[in-house]
């Protein structure tokens, strides 16, 4: 067995061991009492109310008091405990400068994709963040998180009721119902290093009491805010060692500039002994200041991209690893009783999210006569055949510009009205539904215009190679962009209801139907601004078609459930629904679930369905985005040179395009499972699921474009010289993904003893297969344990958490796994041709600590440790993100970090 293996399998089963000790540890404690008799409740998955127990689908539930324990206090940070979750979009992974779709926190159920994850609030659904990228679902920023009272996630996908596009599974994030009195909530988080500290302060307030008042008017607001944390602030950076390892992954452009010559250039300096630092030069690129290269950011790095010649950029020295951001939402609900047993109801939900993002300082290629070099001002240059004899390129930082600084705003607002009871026997639920997502990303500083900066540096006004005059440095000053460059906005409006009914009594209890329906309209508006559309921004380019874009649909969807408990141990769970989007089309999508109880503790459980998922509003009309790749190699032109990686590897340009003619996903769930509950402490759950999906919504990665260009040339587009002008990336209908694995679940609680009352949880997934097929007959390509293209799937991912109370006095220990895996490793040095070493990713665990004191029966105190053991993010070699020596979709660049937490309730 290898190492990879022997690690992961150390890990599973230390954690089966951990379950198995909270397994055991209640089976000796047996039911002290019966049970009291359970109100009927409806549980995520299923539109008929029933009691809250194991039923034929695997539902698991995060309390309000693990969310408080855990000592998180966002949606997004939420996501991370939850062990199905893998890829989802993060703060720290959207740390980039001009990248698509930042501020975006996004959850990814089974590692999927987020589109294919459905997120609901109160059993209904928002509208999309709206800025247009590769992925669609919710901003999980728009989550009102102080007002959560439970998190139910349906690990079986494409639900019946809520719609079949949930092919990952649905989250249900479920807000205060019924509210009196006020509530003061304070919290405040610090690092050991600094940087990235937190303050946050929500309040309660709700009147009425439905039964004896006939009302409830309740309102929580939430405010939060966010330090931001620096590269300078964490010693774990320069442990990563990211010049020695990673130099082909920093910058060419760097202060003083770097002069990028053509070959003519260089073979007439060599032919008149032109030397740098005492010696000949041999590349292209040089840079009249090594080896001094102005440290720390700009270093002299024989083996980096700029080569033995010239200067090298360390942007993980200058750059930001965690955005500052603030965060407020409000959410108000109130409910009026009618006569007849009716109830009017209405939620407002508001939210602002306000993140700001700053990278490295801004990089520009400019042109400048070369006797405006001292150093090569004789050396008759402008003799030499070239297009433009003379001139030099230069490729220069911009210092004095200041860093790249984006402010984007991600605004949510949310209204539902409706009315329910019961009619003519019926339950029913009918409400309108109004949801708008509107993102802001502005340019603020550092961002320039490009025409005239370029004259800045033709002119002299702007000094490449040192501080500019004052001259230059007002027409920086002058030239700075504070421009909202684009603004998007989604709206969803929609009409649903659902009524459900006993029909009659049948052997296990009563055969319960349910019917329902939705009518929605989902409309997009992009507009970039006229600064942008001029292509007139240093690094930020326009979108190509140069205009902005408004498009809707209409959607409708009907739906029926079948409850039928057959005999006392039996129960099957028949739905169906069907959807038809506007232009797309329609489909049905059937799903049967069965339950077999063959003693009170046991219960076994299957469920099979098929589902659609139809092409997103981004997936249709994103405005094109321009990009690279990480260094790849092109095997055409490398054939031309003997494979040399350092003439024939390069960041290639790519086009990433929408496609107005996809057709709609098809899917296929399986799951198998059983739940075990020898005592009324203990509950274990076992589930096996199965997933498959065809005529998938994808782009295939540029690294399997050019590993295969036999049959994916056509997508790599040369100049007449034979070289690669770009990598076309377009979302079309292209094979199959298919992705199965095993939950596990353990659940003790409530074991008295004469210590305290202790209890634990465990929730792990095993993945058993993560695998994509980019063609009809290709090859499957596997991410399990291996990054490719943009992200991995980790085989075995828990989390583990263990309680203790006794009076006033509790405290909470808690784990969070990820095994490790295969790296990347597809970057390479161009200056040298180098390859980068094959990596292990190492498994990743943290440890947090909290302890609460209820001081009186209003007031309560916590304070806890995240991270207790300061566990930095691995080393990886990947080249996907911005951020470079680790992976930030996963890993937290905090550290370790103390927090304290004071409420105080007035009843």
């Amino acid at each position: 067995m290898n190492t990879r293996l022997k690690t992961t399998a150390r890990a599973v089963r230390a954690t089966l061991l951990a379950g198995a000790a909270i397994a055991a540890a209640g089976a000796a404690w047996p039911a002290l009492a019966q049970q009291a008799p359970m109100a009927t409740v409806e549980i995520t998955g299923s539109a008929i109310k029933r009691l809250e127990a194991e039923t034929s689908l695997p539902v698991q539930i995060i309390t309000r008091a693990e969310i408080e324990k855990a000592g998180v206090t966002t949606a997004a940070e939420l996501m991370t405990r939850i062990a199905a979750n893998s890829g989802g979009l993060t703060d720290g992974a959207s740390i980039n400068v001009g990248g698509d779709q930042r501020g975006f926190n996004s959850a990814n159920l089974r590692g999927i994709g987020t589109s294919s994850t459905l997120v609901l609030l109160n059993g209904r659904r928002m509208a999309n963040f709206a800025s247009p990228g590769d992925d669609s679902g919710v901003d999980l920023n728009n989550i009102p998180a102080a007002a959560l009272q439970r998190v139910e996630v349906l690990l079986d996908g494409a639900s019946s009721l809520y719609g079949t596009d949930a092919i990952g599974g649905v989250i249900n994030f479920i807000t205060r119902k019924d509210f009196q009195g006020l509530e003061l909530n304070a919290y405040v988080l610090g690092t050991r290093e600094g940087g990235a500290g937190k303050r946050t302060a929500s309040i309660a307030a709700g009147t009425g009491d439905i039964a004896r008042d006939g009302y409830n008017v309740f309102a929580v607001l939430d405010y939060q805010r966010t330090n931001s944390l620096s590269t300078s602030q964490r010693s774990f950076i320069p442990e990563l060692q990211i010049e020695q390892r990673l130099g082909h992954l920093l910058s060419s452009f760097t202060s003083p500039a770097n002069i990028r010559l053509t070959s003519a250039q260089r073979d007439h300096l060599q032919d008149i002994g032109f030397k740098i630092n005492g010696k000949p030069i041999t590349n292209r690129q040089i840079n009249l200041s090594v080896p001094g290269c102005a440290p720390p950011a700009n270093v002299y790095l024989p083996a980096g991209t700029g080569g033995v010649d010239a200067c090298t950029y360390n942007y993980m020295g200058d750059t930001e690893l965690f955005p500052k951001s603030e965060k407020a939402s409000v959410l108000s609900r109130g409910v009026l009783r009618l006569d007849g047993g009716h109830q009017l109801y209405a939620e407002a939900s508001l939210s602002r999210a306000k993140t700001h993002y700053v990278g490295s300082s801004a990089r520009v290629t400019g042109y400048i006569d070369y006797r405006k070099v001292p150093q090569l001002a004789n050396t008759g240059l402008d003799q030499l055949d070239d297009d433009i004899p003379g001139e030099l390129e230069v490729r220069m930082r911009l210092n004095e510009a200041g860093r790249r600084t984006s402010e984007l705003t991600s605004d949510g607002v949310r209204f539902v009205a409706g009315v329910t009871g019961v009619l003519g026997g019926w339950d029913y639920d009918v409400a309108l539904n109004h949801s708008v997502n509107t993102v802001k990303d502005k340019d603020t500083h550092g961002y320039v215009l490009y025409n005239e900066l370029l004259e800045g540096i033709a002119d002299g006004r702007i000094n490449p190679f040192g501080p500019s005059s004052p001259a230059g440095v007002a027409l920086l000053n002058s030239i700075q962009v504070n421009d909202d460059v684009r603004h998007a906005r989604g709206t969803m409006d929609s009409v649903d209801f659902k009524f459900s009914r006993a029909l009659m009594p049948m052997a296990g209890g009563d055969l319960a139907l349910a019917i329902g329906g939705e009518a929605r309209r989902e409309r997009t508006d992009f507009t970039p601004s006229a600064l942008l559309l001029s292509d007139n921004i240093n690094n930020d380019a326009a979108p190509e078609g140069g205009k902005p874009t408004s498009d809707k649909r209409n959607i409708a969807g009907v739906y029926g459930e079948l409850l039928m408990p057959f005999a006392k141990q039996w129960e099957a769970q028949l739905s169906g629904r069907y959807d038809h989007y506007q232009v797309v089309g329609g489909a049905a999508s059937p799903k049967a679930g069965v339950s077999y109880r063959p003693t009170s503790e046991l219960l076994l459980r299957a469920s099979a369905g098929r589902g659609f998922r139809a092409p997103s509003m981004t997936d249709l009309f994103r405005p094109t985005v321009y990009s690279q790749t990480a260094t790849l190699p092109d095997p055409a032109y490398c054939a031309t040179v003997d494979n040399n990686y350092s003439d024939c590897a390069d960041n290639w340009d790519t086009r990433r395009y929408s496609n107005t003619k996809l057709k709609p996903e098809r899917s296929r769930q399986l799951s198998l499972g059983a739940a075990f509950a020898p005592s009324r402490n203990l509950n274990l759950t076992l589930d096996y699921w199965n997933i498959k999906r065809t005529d998938l919504i994808s782009e295939i990665g540029d690294d399997v474009i050019l590993g295969n260009l036999e049959k994916y040339g056509k997508l790599v587009h040369r100049d007449e010289d034979g070289l690669i002008d770009y990598i076309e990336l377009r979302k079309e209908n292209r094979g199959a993904q298919l992705a199965k694995g095993l939950d596990l679940a353990i659940n003790l609680s409530g074991v008295n003893t004469a210590v305290g009352r202790f209890g634990g949880r465990l929730n792990g997934t095993y993945v058993l297969t993560s695998k994509i097929q980019n063609s009809p007959g290709d090859a499957y390509v596997s991410n399990l344990n291996k990054f490719v293209t943009d992200s991995v799937v980790q085989r075995w991912r828990h989390t583990v958490s263990f309680d203790w109370d006794q009076g006033p006095l509790s405290a909470s220990l808690s784990n969070t796994f990820y095994s490790g895996y295969d790296d990347q490793n597809s970057a390479i040095n161009i200056d040298d041709g180098s390859v980068v070493a094959a990596n292990k990713v190492k498994a990743y665990s943290l440890w947090d600590m909290s302890a609460a004191y209820a001081a009186t029966s209003s007031l309560k105190l916590r304070v806890g440790v995240q991270n207790m053991f300061d566990k930095s993010p691995p080393y990886s070699n990947q080249a996907y993100f911005f951020i470079s020596g680790y992976d930030p979709s996963y890993t937290d660049p905090r550290g370790r970090r103390f927090y304290a937490n004071a409420s105080y309730a007035f009843r």
